[in-house]
């Protein structure tokens, strides 16, 4: 089941201007709630392109809820800014149970990336209801838990793993991944609080066919607009790489 509660039109003065942190873009935007099969309601946001149909998804996972994770962390926040009008992409984001954005608090409690599995379950059947086009599912740091134990139990065409911890995957989780015949892409930033380049090339080594990319320089927070613009970049290569190099004004 899928529910809308408000659809707006966001609409931007027509003056160029570089593409800064809070750049807002022509979208649409709709309020939704996604409904979990152990009886919550999640709160959320869908960004669509202004005028024409989405040529790719991206449902994203955010970090860590006990640690300020949530909907509106700021990678994903600027994806549903930015990428609508500069990659024509979908953008679905939503707060994992009992989590808090201004958007709202989606019911439940943290459960330690058990329960989620519901939450990725709800996020992907309103995609496939709402014949979203080729989704790809895209976590950061504890949302890259959530994709690497369930993301492969529902159609997908590919995952983007942003600092991913690997703290709650098991080796044979991720082993699952090999032979999937979906795309699994991690960013690895140079300084990284948990998951520094050589070790996750040493522990994605059971998914040979898996990208790992090495972020000179980057950090687990991916803070500042050049870290912010390596990660665009990344998400729209993956789905949509005729829309780059991405504008820097608009």
């Amino acid at each position: 089941m899928v529910a809308f509660t408000e659809c707006r039109l966001v609409l931007i003065a027509a003056v160029p201007e570089e593409i800064r942190a809070n750049t807002e873009l022509p979208r649409r935007v709709e309020d939704i709630e996604l409904h979990t099969q152990d009886g919550l309601t999640l709160v959320g946001e869908l960004a669509l392109p202004e005028r024409a149909e989405p040529v790719a998804t991206l449902i994203t996972f955010h970090p860590l809820p006990t640690a300020g994770g949530f909907m509106d962390s700021h990678i994903f926040r600027k994806a549903a800014l930015r990428l609508p009008a500069l990659a024509d992409l979908a953008v679905l984001r939503f707060n994992t149970r009992g989590t808090t954005s201004d958007r709202g608090t989606s019911e439940g409690h943290f459960a330690e990336g058990i329960g989620e599995r519901f939450d990725v379950d709800a996020a992907m059947r309103f995609a496939a209801e709402r014949q979203l086009p080729h989704l790809w599912q895209v976590g950061w740091s504890f949302g890259t838990e959530l994709v690497l134990k369930y993301g492969l139990e529902h159609p997908a065409d590919g995952a983007v793993l942003l600092s991913p911890p690997l703290h709650r995957t098991s080796e044979a989780e991720l082993a699952r991944w090999h032979g999937s015949g979906r795309p699994l892409v991690a960013m690895i930033p140079e300084l990284d609080d948990f998951l520094r380049p050589d070790e996750a090339r040493r522990r994605f080594a059971v998914v040979p066919e898996a990208t790992v990319i090495d972020v000179p320089g980057g950090r687990h927070l991916w803070v500042g607009e050049r870290q912010t613009r390596t990660v665009l970049t990344e998400l729209v290569r993956c789905t949509n790489p005729a829309a780059l190099p991405l504008p820097t004004q608009w």
